[in-house]
C-alpha cells in the first residue's frame, strides 16, 4: 500500500528466492539473504553489492551453491555491458 506521497507503508513486505521465485515467508527460518560485493579490476571493492535471497527449500535441496553461482554468473554478465 502507497501514500499520496509515493511512500511504501506496509508493515511487512515479503521477500521473494532469487533462484526460484517462491515467497520467503516470515516462519522460513532457513532462508538467508547473501551481499555480494563487487569489484574493480583490480580487486578492491567499490562500494557497491548484489543481493540475493535463497528460501530454506533450496537450502535443503543442497541446491544453494549452484544456484548462487548461477545468478551471479547472470548478474556479472548484466554489470559487464
Amino acid at each position: 500500500m502507497q501514500n499520496e506521497e509515493g511512500k511504501n507503508m506496509d508493515l511487512y513486505i515479503p521477500r521473494k528466492c532469487s533462484a526460484t521465485n517462491r515467497l520467503i515467508t516470515a516462519k522460513d527460518h532457513a532462508s538467508v539473504q547473501i551481499n555480494v560485493g563487487h569489484l574493480d579490476e583490480n580487486g578492491i571493492y567499490i562500494g557497491q553489492c548484489s543481493t540475493f535471497a535463497l528460501c530454506g527449500f533450496v537450502r535443503a535441496q543442497g541446491d544453494a551453491d549452484s544456484a548462487l553461482d548461477r545468478l551471479w554468473q547472470k548478474k556479472k554478465a548484466e554489470l559487464r555491458q
